[in-house]
């Protein structure tokens, strides 16, 4: 008997796991699929946001007809390791074929895992991918282990649960199946009512700017070392004073700084409001409160949501390309060239600049 065991967080599953699994169910000829949610994932220790069984429940639902959902992971305690995983399933069937499914980006990662020759011990590795696409990662597999993974043909799309929750935060459908989707709004898993509130505030263009910035800030988030929720919450809400008049109740007490340019006020109004909403998170604030100027001292989260807010997809202008590059590379040479830019083109246009703005590009100057 052919049996693949296919692990993950599912934070949510979307129907990208779906059809991954139906890849690797034909092409390795499996009799079993089982799909085993992770407790806590060695390399994601902030934890799902969705507890553990909605998550398991949501499989069952997506995996229906296909695969069957085991709770080994979820009822064992602490981090779930995947030597612990295969070790289980190897005693429960000790005679079948076991094939551990990872994806592309876990198989890179395979010689760091905690105990992986334990693992080959028991399984077959199968890595979704282009078949015969990394021939040297092959080579460095076969000398470090002395065997090989498998191949299985499947690329799919660009999907994943971490752009699922940006969407879904956004009221979209994150790729799920419906009936998934159906379970998971009605959990109100996944969404904020600050979001919800903050958003409801912009205009449907100004949304679809927000959830753009919010996308590109998430997926930058964890190599910038900031949590993705920390990131999600201050990018969704940062244009939130954009369409806002100052004589709305919301900003009753709400007092202008002195020598603010009419484009970036907008900023300081995002941050008033986003208090009344009930944020109070300081760092969450400071970066809506300076996403459109900058400033000295911008903390990382800072100098994320400024440079999202400014290289998000939907931006069109000359030298955007070099500053998205820039912006994977190193956030703070990003920021200053950004920067920069921003100061030129202001100039050039005859428009004022403000303060903060020559400080925030001299402050980033003087770091190096």
């Amino acid at each position: 008997m052919k049996i693949g065991l296919f692990g993950g967080s599912f934070d949510p599953v979307h129907r990208g796991h779906v059809a991954a699994a139906k890849a690797a169910k034909s092409f390795l000829g499996l009799d079993r699929l089982i799909v085993i949610p992770s407790r806590i994932a060695p390399h994601k220790r902030g934890g799902a946001t969705a507890d553990g069984a909605l998550r398991a429940e949501l499989l069952k639902i997506a995996f229906r007809g296909i695969a069957e959902v085991s709770t080994f992971e979820l009822d064992a305690a602490g981090t779930s390791y995947s030597y612990l995983t295969c070790r289980h399933f190897r005693e429960k069937y000790p005679d079948a074929t076991l094939f551990f499914l990872v994806g592309a980006d876990m198989l890179r990662d395979f010689f760091t895992w905690k105990e992986p020759r334990a693992i080959l011990g028991c399984v077959t590795l199968a890595a979704f991918g282009r078949a015969g696409d990394n021939p040297e990662l092959h080579d460095a597999f076969r000398a470090a282990f002395g065997v090989d993974y498998i191949d299985v043909p499947f690329m799919g799309d660009a999907s994943s649960s971490t752009q699922a929750r940006v969407d879904l935060a956004f009221g979209k459908d994150g790729g799920l199946d419906e009936e998934v989707l159906k379970r998971v709004r009605a959990s109100g898993c996944y969404t904020d009512p600050v979001i919800q509130a903050a958003l409801a505030l912009e205009t449907e263009e100004r949304r679809e700017h927000s959830y753009r910035v919010a996308r590109l800030a998430v997926a930058r988030a964890k190599s910038a070392g900031i949590p993705e929720r920390t990131a999600l919450l201050a990018a969704a809400i940062h244009d939130c004073g954009k369409s806002v008049p100052l004589d709305s109740p919301l900003l009753a007490g709400f007092s202008v700084p002195a020598d603010v340019p009419a484009p970036v006020l907008h900023q300081y109004t995002g941050a008033y409001i986003a208090q009344t909403l009930g944020v109070d998170d300081e760092e969450v604030l400071d970066a809506v409160r300076y996403h459109a100027s900058g400033r000295e001292d911008m903390t990382p989260l800072g100098k994320l949501v400024y440079a999202a807010d400014l290289l998000e997809e939907g931006r069109k202008f000359a030298g955007v390309e070099e500053l998205r590059a820039l912006f994977w590379e190193d956030l703070d040479r990003c920021m200053e060239a950004a920067l920069l830019h921003q100061i030129e083109y202001l100039r050039s246009a005859g428009k004022p600049v403000y303060a903060l703005t020559y400080r925030a590009y001299e402050w980033l100057k003087s770091k190096k």
